[in-house]
């Protein structure tokens, strides 16, 4: 039989108590309370970050886990231009929008992001194609989408990003890509499937969606769509439908979490490419939400409980703890 020595390298020590830095995977013994124990990993698991100073939802994200950005949004009373600044504890204020709105996109990094579409004043109220570019302090005008549109999903740099899918005025689903150069919007390939309020995560030429509400189909979908710079395939499923979704990542390695069915869902996912496997669940269900960082560390922040929100939370994947080894 082979032992933890062979494997490790090293034998089980006892210890009067538990090491102050263990290392993943290290076993000993705490004689003093006569336990086993061992540095494990949890796999992900979502903690509490600082609150944000204006609770909204349906709002733009961008960014990493500890230079994030949220900005616009719903604050339940209407919308409102305000910029926060995230650097991994706190929230601060940044520059205003231009001009305030809801259930806009986003894409790029807390220093150089780009916001796109989106709707000035409160649901149903006439959806923007207009473009707004963050320099880290400001706000300035960037190109018009050719076509206004909110609920619509994001991705990619500030000089090279992805608008697709979407909600029109008149109330269409759409299917319509855009492709953003830093300047001025282009055609992309179209959706298979027309939708709005989807997750969204990867680059302008090796893009993600998943979720949403499709055109003419249930109030929340599964569907994942692959881009690659001008055609989009399909991907593997998620496993629980949801519209109004964040997701971070990329095309290879992206996380979708929270969201509604016809509740609000906690559910997180992890997609490596070709499927999607469960994760661990947010502290608060919530949907509408913004989303930043990367499939291993990730950040949600506002969104709608309800009520509307302040509240952050951080994913850290693989999540390591000790833990008492039992035998049976």
């Amino acid at each position: 039989m082979t032992t933890f020595k062979e494997i490790r390298g090293t034998a089980v020590q006892s210890v009067s108590t538990d090491p102050t830095n263990p290392e993943a995977g290290q076993i000993w013994y705490n004689n003093t309370i006569g336990v086993l124990k061992g540095y494990k990993s949890l796999g992900g698991v979502w903690a509490s970050g600082g609150n944000m100073g204006t609770a909204r939802q349906d709002l733009g994200g961008a960014g990493t886990q500890t230079s994030a950005l949220g900005f616009g949004g719903n604050t339940g009373t209407g919308t409102t231009s305000s910029t926060e600044e995230y650097n991994g504890s706190t929230w601060g204020p940044g520059g205003n929008l231009g001009t305030a709105r809801a259930s806009l996109a986003a894409a790029g990094t807390q220093t150089a992001a780009v916001g796109f579409g989106g709707s000035p004043s409160s649901f149903p109220s006439p959806s923007v194609g207009a473009t707004e570019e963050y320099d880290g302090s400001t706000w300035s005008p960037g190109g018009t989408m050719s076509s206004g549109r909110s609920y619509l999903s994001g991705c990619g740099i500030q000089t090279a990003a992805l608008a697709f899918g979407g909600f029109t005025t008149g109330g269409g689903r759409l299917s319509a890509t855009e492709e953003y150069n830093g300047s001025t919007w282009g055609p992309g390939g179209n959706l298979a499937t027309g939708r709005s309020g989807a997750g969204a995560a990867g680059t302008q030429t090796a893009g993600l969606g998943f979720g949403g509400y499709e055109s003419g189909g249930p109030s929340a979908s599964n569907v994942t769509e692959e881009y690659d710079g001008s055609t989009w395939t399909a991907g593997g499923n998620l496993g629980t439908a949801r519209r109004n979704l964040a997701g971070s990542g990329t095309q290879t390695s992206a996380l979708a979490f929270g969201g509604a069915t016809t509740v609000k869902v906690a559910n997180t996912e992890e997609y490596d490419g070709s499927a999607w496997t469960t994760g661990g669940s947010l502290t608060t269900a919530r949907e509408a939400l913004g989303g930043a960082g990367t499939q291993t560390l990730a950040l949600a922040f506002g969104g709608n409980i309800p009520p509307t929100s302040t509240a952050t939370e951080e994913y850290t994947d693989p999540s390591f703890a000790v833990q008492k080894i039992t035998t049976s």
